[in-house]
């Protein structure tokens, strides 16, 4: 199969050069380890998910390290954190940038681990699933069923796995390695559940009690498992916008999947034709190009500047770019006709901040034809990067 250069190799071997450590979270699976070993592949690795290995790590981490004088590649850095707390003082002596390459794939952990011993010494950078650009950079890049059936995992479009036996071998390594990790949980069954209910709600604005009730478990376990699945790259939380307007806003973030296949597997479609059929069609569709917009901007090294707006009266803007003070408004529908309707909630967020939006907006669609109407570029899903490109030329 062809080999997929990943978009962010240059910001990696850019930050490689300014800092002494640079480390890269994301889900797993997503292609840290293959990225790693080809940006660096004169460094030596380790892998500390292994067991003989973690607990050389963890017994004697001088011993340890002092096996990489020049430096290497420590994948899953979460499995022997203390680590990190030894390798302060052997950087700071050295004076060398881009010696040690971490990885992780429980965000928080890795965050708080490395922010409290390599605070100023690190670059953190977020790596995940294929983009649709780097799929389609080495494949024929399928139609927005087939990608909301299939996902973006590495593995699945390198080896060609059949996406629900694929994504079903991920959930379960998930519930039964990563989450064992980070919390006890008497019953499996009950979880399982709750993330069967988060896919079933992605799009929505989060309810916590509603959630809650309907898994049969309390409002604070809610709250602890959501926040265990974010730590673990599986959702993600899409804030509010807030200015000052006199309005009255939302205020609950949205719900949504790093990889929409795994969403889909989820909810239960086990083959591309049940999408056009499903119901959550449309939410599948803007998790698609939200997650997109979410790895542009991880690819070039930068944080989510992402939100949504959404009033009391029901207007709403599905996808807010902000650079500063400017803002560039998408609005996502799944649907292949342009309608009038499709253009509401744009018309009535520019006539709010007609002097935020320099760029103009946009309109994600089912179709595929590009059209450009005043001030309003309109995009099938394969043009997306068109539209963030117009909003990064606003940084």
């Amino acid at each position: 199969m062809p080999f997929i250069n990943r978009t962010i190799e240059p910001v990696l071997q850019i930050l490689a050069g300014q800092y002494p450590v640079v480390t890269i979270t994301g889900p797993r699976q997503s292609g840290k380890t293959t990225l790693c070993r080809k940006v660096f592949s004169h460094k030596p690795y380790s892998n500390l998910e292994s067991p003989d290995t973690r607990q050389f790590a963890i017994d004697d981490p001088r011993g340890f390290l002092a096996q990489y004088p020049d430096g290497a590649i420590f994948d899953e850095i979460q499995r022997a954190p203390d680590l990190v707390s030894y390798l302060q003082p052997m950087i700071d002596e050295d004076q060398r940038e881009g010696l040690f390459i971490l990885t992780g794939s429980q965000q928080f952990e890795v965050s708080h681990t490395i922010n409290q011993s390599l605070a100023g010494r690190t670059a953190l950078i977020k790596l995940l699933p294929f983009s649709g650009e780097e799929i389609q950079s080495a494949f024929s890049l399928p139609d927005v069923d087939d990608l909301l059936y299939h996902g973006f995992y590495p593995r699945i479009w390198d080896k060609q796995l059949n996406p629900t036996q694929a994504l079903g071998d991920y959930f379960e390594t998930y519930i039964e390695r990563d989450l064992r990790q980070l919390i006890t949980i008497k019953d499996l069954n009950l979880f399982q559940r709750f993330i069967k209910l988060c896919a079933g709600r992605i799009g929505q604005l989060l309810n916590v009690n509603t959630l809650a009730n309907d898994t049969g478990i309390s409002h604070t376990t809610a709250r602890n498992w959501l926040s265990i699945l974010e730590a673990s790259y599986i959702i993600f939380l899409l804030q509010p916008f807030h200015r000052n307007i006199s309005k009255r806003l939302v205020k609950s973030p949205k719900l949504f999947f790093y990889d929409v296949g795994l969403a889909a597997f989820l909810i239960g479609i086990e083959n591309k034709n049940q999408i056009s059929r499903d119901p959550l069609r449309g939410s599948l569709f803007e998790n698609l190009v939200i997650s997109e917009a979410l790895k542009f901007r991880f690819n070039q090294g930068k944080r989510s500047n992402l939100y949504f707006y959404r009033d009391s009266k029901g207007n709403e803007v599905d996808l807010l770019l902000v650079s500063g003070s400017d803002i560039f408004p998408i609005e996502i529908k799944a649907g292949m006709t342009i309608t009038r309707n499709y253009f509401k909630g744009l018309n009535h967020f520019v006539k709010l901040f007609p002097d935020h939006i320099p760029k103009g907006s946009g309109i994600v669609y089912g179709g595929d034809k590009v059209q450009q109407r005043t001030d309003v570029s309109i995009v099938p899903f394969d043009h997306l990067n068109h539209l963030f490109n117009m909003a990064k030329d606003s940084d």
